[in-house]
C-alpha cells in the first residue's frame, strides 16, 4: 500500500481532497503542500484496511517542520484507474 500511495502521490493529478479534508485543512492550517509530502515520504501509522465499498483505507503520518501532520487516505479504483482520496487531515 505505502508503494502504491508513494507511486500516485508523486502526481498531485491522483490525489482528489475532499471537502471534509479541506474543511479540516483551513481549520487546522495544514497546506496541500504538507498533504502531499505526507503522502509521498510518511509512513503507515493506522494499519491497512478494506472497507465495505472495496476501498482501501490508512493513516499516515509525516513530520513537517517539527509539527506532526496525519492524512487518512483511501486508494481507489475506477475506470479511469486508480487514485488517492484524502478524507480528513489532523
Amino acid at each position: 500500500m505505502l508503494r502504491i500511495i508513494r507511486r500516485l502521490a508523486r502526481d498531485s493529478c491522483n490525489v482528489f481532497v475532499t471537502s471534509h479534508a479541506k474543511k479540516r485543512m483551513k481549520q487546522r492550517r495544514i497546506t496541500l503542500m504538507q498533504v502531499l509530502s505526507c503522502l509521498r515520504k510518511g509512513v503507515i501509522t493506522e494499519p491497512v484496511h478494506q472497507d465495505i465499498n472495496g476501498d482501501w483505507k490508512c493513516t499516515m503520518l509525516y513530520r513537517w517542520a517539527g509539527d506532526e501532520v496525519s492524512v487518512a487516505t483511501a486508494l481507489r479504483r475506477g475506470n479511469e484507474g486508480e487514485w488517492i482520496a484524502v478524507v480528513t487531515v489532523f
